[in-house]
């Protein structure tokens, strides 16, 4: 769907396009990062992220904060989420793209190591695409949710 409001056109699509692994289109660069993130492959997921990126995990997530540089956020961020979750993943269901601007609603599906609870949440991540490299990223996700798998 393409809609075109005050001389802003907004496209929502379901999927990057079919040549993603190559392309340096917002929604398929950020489809590589997904796709990394599951398969562990924090090289993979680095080479989508720009030196000076800005990864910021929501207030009250266990993980909080704003991390920067590839190196930065694949070790306070996914390292971190390998340690405590069995399965951890980002499960990349709808894009929305406006330019630079990518919207995607997601879901995390794991199992806390400490509790054994399971984890199935619906979130939005917002990516923000420039040059073939993500520059920004911000979670929203119900913290609350998460929590609870973490608590006896």
């Amino acid at each position: 769907m393409t809609t075109n409001t005050a001389n802003t056109t907004h496209t929502a699509t379901s999927a990057p396009s079919t040549d993603f692994a190559v392309s340096d289109a917002p929604a398929d660069v950020v489809r590589r990062q997904y796709l990394a993130s599951a398969a562990g492959d924090l090289e993979a997921l680095r080479a989508t992220l720009a030196p000076d990126v800005e990864w910021t995990e929501m207030a009250g997530f266990p993980l909080a904060g704003t991390y920067r540089t590839p190196d930065g956020v694949t070790s306070h961020v996914m390292e971190k989420l390998a340690q405590d979750w069995d399965g951890w993943t980002a499960h990349d269901d709808t894009y929305v793209v406006d330019g630079e601007n990518v919207v995607v609603l997601a879901r995390y599906t794991a199992a806390n190591k400490a509790t054994g609870k399971q984890l199935a949440v619906r979130v939005a991540h917002h990516f923000v695409v420039r040059g073939g490299r993500i520059v920004r990223f911000e979670q929203f996700v119900d913290t609350a949710l998460v929590r609870d798998a973490m608590t006896n």
